[in-house]
């Protein structure tokens, strides 16, 4: 299989995590949506990122999507979320949080970065909204007593919220606040610690 998309993007990166402690082989390769768009467009014709080419040359995008095949080959059993029910609807709902976050925290950065002059009303609802799904995550994860969000083994909704971490503190450090936020900060701690998140990772790497 080949990943393709670079690890600063906590879409790509929730990927190649999952990739990496559900034990596949893989080939990466880095290419940014903005250097790299033409090679991206055989695979992917949104030249968007994470996109996964399988050994059969199928191409799949979008990381929940992805994960979802990965969950299916790996079975119910080793899968990193539950496979129905009650415990998925939560699971998911935590992901879509986390995926969210990271979603808006793009979309500022491109505001910034892309436009001579920002909207001050897009950049206003964008941090709004992260500051609100930060919040709603903290309070979600302070109630929990486990090591991971449900329960003592990682799970997917762990990954996508700390990649989505990782990503706002990097990029938009103004947002977030560890003494505001003390059990996202121990969540962040305690998946950034761990191996995979260790070699899945590379510093944020702004479009030129």
């Amino acid at each position: 299989m080949i990943l393709i998309g670079q690890y600063d993007s906590p879409f790509v990166r929730r990927v190649g995590i999952a990739l990496t402690l559900y034990g596949f082989t893989f080939e990466h390769r880095p290419w940014s949506t903005f250097g790299d768009a033409d090679k991206i467009a055989p695979f992917n014709p949104l030249r968007r990122v994470p996109t996964l080419v399988l050994d059969t040359d199928e191409a799949l995008i979008e990381s929940t999507a992805i994960l979802d095949y990965l969950d299916e080959r790996v079975g119910p059993v080793k899968a990193m979320i539950a496979a129905s029910g009650d415990p998925r609807r939560k699971a998911l709902k935590i992901c879509a949080l986390g995926t969210g976050l990271a979603d808006k925290a793009v979309s500022l950065f491109y505001e910034r970065a892309l436009h001579k002059e920002t909207s001050q009303q897009w950049s206003e609802r964008c941090r709004t909204q992260i500051a609100d799904v930060l919040d709603v995550l903290e309070k979600a994860r302070s109630a929990v007593t486990t090591p991971y969000w449900f329960g003592t083994t990682i799970g997917h909704p762990d990954i996508a919220v700390a990649c989505a971490l990782r990503f706002i503190r990097e990029v938009h450090p103004d947002a977030f606040s560890e003494q505001r936020l003390p059990a996202l900060t121990a969540h962040a701690t305690r998946c950034e610690a761990l191996p995979a998140f260790v070699e899945i990772s590379q510093p944020f790497n702004p479009p030129s």
